[in-house]
């Protein structure tokens, strides 16, 4: 199972569920992630996907290592993945 650790802006579409854990069966690609990600919280690919990619504002980490590769980027089976909008705000 993929853990995917939802940020807490984000949590009205995981019912507000800190993590969400999906079925990946021999891994796939993070497109397959934001895939069953979008069936088990309707509507959290609007804010995470932008032009078909990972939105430029989101850094996605998978166990600990930020993914250079968006959506093609390998994910194993049992991944945890955190999903971390930019901060704003500071000078």
């Amino acid at each position: 199972m993929v853990t995917v650790h939802i940020p807490t802006a984000f949590r009205v579409f995981s019912g507000d569920r800190e993590k969400v854990q999906l079925d990946l069966p021999g891994g796939g690609s993070m497109r397959r992630v934001l895939e069953l990600l979008e069936k088990e919280c309707p509507g959290i690919s609007d804010r995470l996907m932008f032009e078909g990619g990972v939105h430029p504002s989101i850094a996605v980490f998978i166990d600990d290592e930020q993914s250079a590769l968006g959506i093609i980027e390998r994910v194993p089976e049992d991944a945890v993945i955190r999903l971390l909008p930019a901060m704003g705000g500071g000078r």
